[in-house]
């Protein structure tokens, strides 16, 4: 594995770890509802405007370096095909034929008989 391809790597697992924590830590539109009757005081870290547009740029950021860092590695994925199929190293190809079952014909299937037996279910 190149050392470029592993940079790649590491930073497409950060970038995703990332996002997840970014967005889980992100409230939803209904929470700002709760600011109206008093509880508009948790957003004061982040000043006067709460943390809405500091994650909001983050989460944007992060989400194109996932992207990017993907493309990356369908980039590094396709190379490594084409010098394997240039060095005659097969591909994994796998064609398998459909099954050519007989369904037996309706006076060929087996007859089920359902006991006739009295059955004791309580009265509730």
């Amino acid at each position: 594995m190149d050392t470029l391809e592993t940079l790649v790597l590491v930073g497409h697992v950060l970038a995703a770890l990332a996002i997840t924590g970014l967005v889980l830590i992100q409230h939803g539109k209904g929470a700002d509802m709760g600011a109206g009757f008093g509880s508009g005081a948790s957003t004061t870290v982040f000043g006067s405007g709460g943390a809405g547009n500091f994650l909001t740029r983050a989460t944007t950021i992060i989400a194109i370096t996932f992207f990017l860092t993907s493309f990356g590695l369908a980039y590094f994925a396709k190379e490594k095909s084409s010098a394997a199929a240039q060095l005659g190293i097969p591909t994994v190809v796998e064609k398998v034929p459909a099954a050519q079952e007989e369904i037996p014909a309706d006076d060929e299937l087996p007859a089920f008989e359902v006991p006739a037996g009295d059955s004791e279910i309580p009265e509730g």
